[in-house]
């Protein structure tokens, strides 16, 4: 079927017919670290390779095919964010009072709630694994917008002013909002990893 579809000539070296088996696996990867469901992944992925051939004049060969495929598949999964957290967004987030629980006055935690050490050796590739699948179903535990701000702040390392903006949420909001993330997290791989 790729080989009815007319390829305009960029002068470039973008090889179509190629994506699928080159590229679909990588970007199935990494849209399902990023969103919490399969198959909207999978969607994401195929409107991705639709977006590139309908923008192939677009590609101006500074990168290669792999990073503007996924720059363009990063953008789908913020548009999924934004409308994830639409409604969300608006609402300011004020209430900390759960955040007071775990620290004392002058900031420093309370013992009960240290954190406690994972125990963990760092050369130990299997035990990384499985911290990274506990740590993938406690981040799809996370509220649309904590995970959305998480995901982009910490996985994809966007600046807090991006993250702001392309969410439409202020400061005050994406700093409580990453603290609260951090904290459910945290409780979550105590609860769940040790």
């Amino acid at each position: 079927m790729m080989d009815e579809i007319k390829i305009p000539p960029t002068g470039h070296q973008l090889n179509p017919h190629n994506w699928v088996k080159v590229y679909a696996d990588y970007l199935y990867i990494y849209a399902i670290t990023r969103i919490r469901n399969e198959e909207q992944a999978r969607d994401l992925v195929q409107e991705t390779f639709l977006a590139g051939l309908q923008s192939m004049h677009n590609f101006a060969g500074k990168s290669s095919e792999r990073t503007w495929l996924t720059a363009i598949l990063k953008n789908k999964i913020i548009d999924v964010y934004r409308k994830n957290s639409s409604g969300l967004k608006a609402q300011e987030i004020t209430d900390v009072k759960a955040e007071d629980d775990f620290f004392q006055e002058e900031g420093h935690w309370k013992k009960e709630y240290w954190p406690q050490r994972f125990g963990m050796d760092d050369y130990d590739p299997f035990t990384k694994k499985e911290l990274n699948q506990v740590l993938q179903r406690c981040m799809q535990k996370l509220p649309a917008l904590w995970l959305s701000v998480f995901t982009m702040k910490h996985l994809d390392d966007e600046t807090t002013d991006f993250v702001c903006a392309e969410l439409r949420i202020s400061q005050a909001n994406f700093w409580v909002v990453i603290h609260r993330a951090k904290l459910n997290l945290r409780a979550c791989l105590q609860k769940n990893w040790m």
